[in-house]
């Protein structure tokens, strides 16, 4: 009967999420399903788009165990005191402003080229931090501002967003990042978000790591980060992230009223009505972490437009199979 139902689950994915590239699926600690699709396979990386901006959520909480960064009370304009000085506003915005979308921008339309044409984003970001604007409101950027946090990191550890991952959370993990991408062309960025076989993380022309797009990663890699949430921030016995920023960054603490969304420190919380919570990232690539069934299910796809909703499709498809009644 099992068999039966994962192959009706196969045959959904072929049918309704064609764009869906590879998916793990994790209970009590280990692998319970691991399938790939369309030519994908364990090898492909995918562009996993805002997925990215979770992942610098980690990186950011291990800053500051570390001791690189005091507290996300800290001031933007402690890191940025030579742009402070051009843009009063960024004296009142903080980490965890950043961490929750809850910042100002000058624009009402996001200047995508602008920014893409920008020889630096950091720079760029913070000149749209908006002056007479309420510090404080919800409001999702999903590419242009989220890199000032890659600048922070960057002064903080002195060390390239890429390589002070690498170094604490990537290798400890098993996940490999080959290399930083800086795009030649428009043509070069759009052949990069629908590939599956370049490892790397894109960055600007003076080498810093995208904040809010630009990594990519396996669906095995993503369920490997998805664990290490549910782990509480331990990996085969090691302490990666201190337990506390991993309850804190997967907490309310900003919500999207038009959405009726939650979100804690750049990850989704409470979806699905429950204690769960999701690192999204456009064309739909996942990855979802339900403690209460001690489930983590990663999702790599190929980017498409306008694809599917992932957490309906875990609920309805997947939990089904694999959760059981939460604890």
């Amino acid at each position: 009967m099992e068999k039966e139902k994962i192959t009706q689950l196969e045959d959904t994915i072929r049918r309704d999420y064609s764009n869906i590239a590879g998916i793990v699926v994790r209970k009590d600690g280990e692998t319970v399903w691991e399938r790939y699709f369309g030519g994908c396979s364990e090898a492909s990386r995918l562009h996993v788009f805002s997925v990215t901006k979770s992942v610098v959520s980690v990186l950011v909480g291990i800053a500051i165990d570390r001791g690189h960064i005091r507290s996300v009370d800290q001031k933007v304009a402690d890191f940025f005191p030579e742009a402070a000085a051009r843009n009063g506003s960024l004296r009142e915005v903080t980490l965890e402003n950043l961490l929750t979308m809850t910042v100002p921008y000058k624009y009402r339309l996001a200047p995508y080229k602008q920014y893409f044409t920008s020889d630096d984003w950091v720079e760029f970001s913070l000149g749209l931090v908006g002056e007479g604007r309420k510090v404080g409101r919800f409001r999702y950027a999903p590419l242009i501002g989220p890199d000032i946090l890659s600048g922070i990191l960057v002064r903080a550890t002195g060390r390239r967003v890429l390589e002070f991952a690498k170094e604490n959370l990537f290798a400890p993990l098993g996940i490999e990042v080959e290399k930083s991408i800086v795009f030649g062309s428009k043509e070069e960025q759009m052949a990069f978000n629908r590939a599956t076989n370049i490892s790397g993380w894109a960055a600007d022309p003076q080498g810093m790591n995208a904040a809010a797009w630009g990594l990519t990663l396996s669906a095995a890699d993503m369920a490997k980060l998805g664990q290490l949430l549910l782990n509480g921030g331990m990996w085969n016995g090691a302490r990666i992230v201190s337990e506390g920023w991993v309850a804190r960054s997967t907490s309310e603490h900003a919500r999207w009223k038009q959405r009726d969304l939650a979100y804690g420190y750049l990850w989704w919380a409470g979806v699905g009505g429950g204690r769960a919570y999701a690192a999204m990232g456009d064309g739909g690539n996942a990855i979802y972490v339900d403690p209460a069934r001690g489930m983590v299910v990663a999702i790599a796809s190929i980017f498409a437009p306008r694809a599917k909703d992932r957490i309906e499709f875990i609920k309805e498809q997947v939990e089904p199979l694999w959760g059981n009644d939460p604890a």
